[in-house]
């Protein structure tokens, strides 16, 4: 596997290995002793897997806060989603930045989103399937979430905002300006 630091090193790209033949592929998508090799260490508890129809559904920016924060694992099965990842560590040197990754079942990455960033994705094709792990199970009491369109935030999702798709909860999300549930850096 491949393991490679974003613009906020703490949000990493992995790319598992595929074999290929004439029949298909085979790729251990995760495999906890080889984390462990490459210096990460998690466990996850929770395996989540979604499928959004239409080209342009988004889905996020979501977290939980303590004591049921959650590290995630994020890959593509089928089509294709813009990633973003949203810094919310107060006292991070990138407090309120994010990064944003194209992630497909064409290349096979993944983007592993720590505890303390906010989290969300567009899809760039339609009938697309997202698996993602957890370190944590869900808890609607600690679910927090930030509006995607927050000009503060600066997100280009390459949609316009009337083409895109989301959820009642979602489009209620405040912007960060008035979230209070942050995180800590630890430097």
């Amino acid at each position: 596997m491949e393991v490679v630091e974003t613009a906020i090193p703490e949000v990493k790209i992995i790319t598992p290995k595929k074999f290929g033949d004439h029949r298909g592929f085979f790729s251990e998508t995760y495999n906890r002793r080889d984390w462990i090799e490459a210096g990460i260490d998690l466990t996850f508890v929770q395996d989540n897997h979604s499928r959004s129809a239409e080209q342009g559904t988004l889905r996020g920016l979501h977290y939980q806060i303590a004591p049921m924060a959650q590290d995630k694992l994020v890959r593509v099965a089928r089509g294709a989603i813009l990633d973003v990842a949203v810094d919310l560590r107060r006292g991070s040197p990138t407090f309120g930045q994010h990064v944003s990754e194209v992630i497909s079942a064409e290349n096979w990455k993944q983007v592993l989103v720590p505890i303390g960033f906010a989290h969300g994705y567009v899809t760039l094709e339609p009938d697309t399937e997202v698996l993602y792990k957890t370190t944590d199970f869900y808890s609607v009491e600690h679910e927090r979430g930030i509006i995607w369109s927050d000009p503060d935030l600066g997100i280009d999702w390459g949609i316009e905002e009337g083409q895109v798709i989301l959820s009642e909860k979602d489009l209620a999300l405040p912007p960060l300006s008035q979230v209070t549930d942050f995180f800590e850096y630890l430097g």
